[in-house]
């Protein structure tokens, strides 16, 4: 009952205090970026902004197999998805990337005021699952974006997991991948839902484990044989989590 009592005070904290950063940071982020035409900033504000939720909510997080980022070439970033927890703590551990870290997200994100805004600037790219040709555009776009050069976090379950177990994939993150020419980078996070369960604004203070695998190449399939990729994919996250928590 304490440690709840705990985690209920330490949650509120650490909503108040990123909204409040936010509303404060992400103008400043903004006339920055749009004044010297780049990003680099207002990632950095993105950082600072994580840091401080994380440790007011009492999160940390270990990362293992950091050297197989690729800094230099366009790379699909598929990641499980479990708690809301989730999103913070992989930018922090990809940061490595910035600012050439793109991200396919819900559309419905897009309604917040000023966060929506940010996205934009940052080269975000929404996506209405239910709308069949909104979702195409958002793929095109952002595999053209990989053919520039840039990189995605995609989600390709499209929503949390109630039981913390791997659910379908959505083909999409797939097909951008593969129109867009890059890599696919499979990780894995544990621990988020004990720290965030769906449906609950409690965070619970935790330590969370990523664990990033090793890279498949899109150009290897093709569009023809996009489910191949996803199951390769999948398999290589299950194996991931099989491995469990990173030791301290």
């Amino acid at each position: 009952m304490l440690s709840t009592a705990v985690a209920t005070v330490r949650s509120i904290s650490a909503y108040v205090i990123v909204s409040l950063y936010v509303l404060v940071a992400a103008p400043i982020g903004i006339a920055v970026t749009l004044a010297i035409r780049r990003s680099q900033f207002l990632y950095w504000l993105g950082r600072q902004g994580c840091r401080i939720g994380l440790t007011t909510a009492g999160i940390r997080y270990r990362v293992t197999g950091q050297e197989r980022l690729r800094r230099e070439q366009a790379t699909g970033y598929c990641v499980n998805h479990a708690s809301n927890i989730e999103p913070p703590i992989i930018y922090m551990a990809l940061a490595a990337v910035h600012p050439r870290l793109r991200i396919l997200y819900k559309a419905e994100i897009h309604r917040i005021p000023v966060l929506s805004t940010v996205f934009d600037i940052a080269g975000f790219v929404p996506i209405q699952r239910r709308s069949r040709e909104q979702s195409r555009q958002a793929i095109d776009t952002a595999a053209m974006a990989l053919r520039e050069g840039n990189s995605f976090l995609v989600f390709p379950e499209g929503t949390r997991s109630r039981t913390g177990e791997l659910l379908p994939f959505k083909k999409g993150g797939f097909v951008m991948a593969i129109r867009g020419r890059s890599a696919v980078v499979p990780l894995v996070i544990l621990g988020s839902h004990d720290a965030m369960r769906k449906g609950s604004p409690i965070i619970r203070p935790v330590t969370i484990s990523v664990r990033i695998g090793e890279a498949l190449h899109s150009t290897d399939y093709g569009l023809e044989r996009r489910d191949e990729l996803s199951h390769e994919t999948r398999a290589r996250m299950e194996a991931l989590l099989a491995e469990g928590p990173i030791c301290s």
